[in-house]
Parts: C-alpha cells; sequence; structure tokens
C-alpha cells in the first residue's frame, strides 16, 4: 500500500494573509484538518488543526490576547512543508510524521497531488492484522485537572507536561471529559474586541445569614475546564490490540483513548502511538 492509496484529494489552499478565523472556518466547512499555505501557486507552508491548537494555546499574551481574526495563518503555519511522494510507503509517510514531530505530509509529484495525515495513517493500520497489544504502545503518564481548575491551569500543565491532552475529573476523582491542544486554542480565542471568553452566572445575597434571598445579579466569571471538555470517548481494554483502538479512533472521531485495566484508568493511547506501530 502506498500514499497515494491512502492520501486525500484535492488539496484545500489558504493565502498567507488569510485569518485563522477563515483557516478554522474552512476547516469547519470541509470537514478537513489540513490547509495548504500557497502563494502565487506555489506552496510555502502547511497548517493543521494541531497547528492551530499548539500556537493558539501558548500562554504569552501575543496569542491569548490577539483577536482570531487578526492573526494571520503566515503565523502559525509551518514553513518549508516536508514532502513525500506519491509511491511512498506509508511506513515511510509514518516514519516522516514521527520523526518531525508533525501530523500531515503534503503529496507531492512534481505539484501538489494530496495530502496525507495521521489520521489517513491510522485508518489503514486499523483495517491491517496486526497482533500488537495496546500495552505494549499506550502511554502511561496521564495529565490530570480538576473540572473546576481555570483555562490557564489547563494551558500551564499541558506546556508542563508537554502533551497535547488531559483527562478532567469531578469531585469524586472520576474522569469525566478530556481537553486537547485543540478545544483549548478554540474555546480561548479572543473576540474582535480582544475580550477573552467568560460565562454569566446568576448570584444571590441575603439580607441577613438567615435572611430569604435577594439581590439577585448576574457576574461574568472565566471559563473553567468543565465549560470547554469534551466527553471522555470510550476507554479500551488493555490486553485488546492496537488495531481495536485505531477502529475506535477513527469510530469515535478522537484522537486519543484512556486505557482501563480491572476498570480502572491506568494510561492512554493516541493516534501518535498508532503511527509508531505503523512504521
Amino acid at each position: 500500500m502506498n500514499v497515494k492509496d491512502i492520501m486525500s484529494s484535492p488539496v484545500f489552499t489558504i493565502a498567507p494573509e488569510e485569518t485563522v478565523a477563515h483557516a478554522r472556518n474552512l476547516m469547519l466547512k470541509h470537514k478537513i484538518s489540513t490547509l495548504i499555505v500557497a502563494e502565487n501557486e506555489e506552496m510555502i507552508g502547511i497548517v493543521t488543526k494541531t497547528d492551530l491548537g499548539k500556537r493558539l494555546a501558548q500562554a504569552e499574551p501575543m496569542w491569548r490576547r490577539r483577536p482570531i481574526d487578526k492573526i494571520p495563518i503566515s503565523m502559525v503555519m509551518h514553513e518549508n512543508p516536508i514532502t513525500i511522494y506519491p509511491g511512498a510507503s506509508v511506513a515511510q509517510a509514518s516514519d516522516l510524521m514521527i520523526e518531525n514531530g508533525i501530523n500531515a505530509l503534503a503529496v507531492v509529484n512534481r505539484e501538489i497531488v494530496g495530502v496525507v495525515t495521521g489520521t489517513d495513517i491510522m485508518r489503514y493500520f486499523s483495517e491491517q492484522d496486526i497482533n500488537t497489544k495496546v500495552s505494549e504502545v499506550m502511554t502511561e503518564d496521564i495529565v490530570f485537572v480538576h473540572r473546576h481548575h481555570t483555562i490557564n491551569h489547563v494551558i500551564h500543565e499541558m506546556e508542563e507536561n508537554k502533551t497535547n491532552r488531559v483527562i478532567v475529573t469531578d469531585d469524586s476523582d472520576e474522569a469525566v471529559g478530556m481537553i486537547t491542544t485543540s478545544s483549548v486554542a478554540f474555546n480561548i480565542m479572543a473576540d474582535n474586541e480582544g475580550k477573552l471568553p467568560s460565562k454569566s452566572i446568576k448570584m444571590t445575597r441575603r439580607s441577613s445569614p438567615a435572611g430569604q434571598k435577594e439581590y439577585r445579579y448576574v457576574k461574568e466569571v472565566p471559563l473553567v475546564a468543565e465549560d470547554i471538555m469534551s466527553e471522555l470517548p470510550p476507554a479500551i481494554d488493555i490486553k485488546n490490540r492496537a488495531v481495536y483502538a485505531a477502529k475506535m479512533m477513527i469510530t469515535e472521531h478522537t484522537i486519543a483513548l484512556p486505557v482501563v485495566n480491572d476498570g480502572k484508568i491506568i494510561g492512554l493511547i493516541s493516534r501518535r502511538d498508532i503511527l509508531k506501530v505503523a512504521q
């Protein structure tokens, strides 16, 4: 099986001066995760949903306080993108992605003919008869955050632990959701006035400690982990095969699954882990 057999085509392009807002809209409209950045019909960069997430979730004020429609793609794209030829093997594509820490390759045969992503490779892997177990490739280091932790804390934990995802727990230490770099980024983007998103909560006061509640008012408060988390994907047992994990990720439209042993979460298996097996 070659790259040309699993790549996506045609490709979608965007100009370097176009905004992150426009890139996000294109991704949502066409249900894609990768855009080629082109100028004068020449490829000068590539940008993925993960790129947007990683760059825009950075803690520096220059990112967090800048409105989404003011950030040009040229500031978040990968310049001089790594390419691969259509006849290359899937294993070669996996090698390039792992080696360079990327999730997409432009497929070039004199001109751009397609894009191959980590998800394309994972879909291919899910159809193979490979006996590698989840236990052999999973990541045991999990980062947990509480549902009431601030977004700033979530970002700090991601950066401190060099991870793209965290598990959210409730007051009983039960896992209730997952936050990825992308979900952080798309939720902390400032509006047109540079204001970060917040939520309104109703507050009440009593005229006396035992008195009737009164003086209702609305207070604006920052978002917390539970406001941006996604539902926790189904868990996979540590004894299952990695191929089955890949199938579940494709079906559930997720890039990571909790790994359980006797009902307890002990790790995560991600798309990146699957790529390592596909090398």
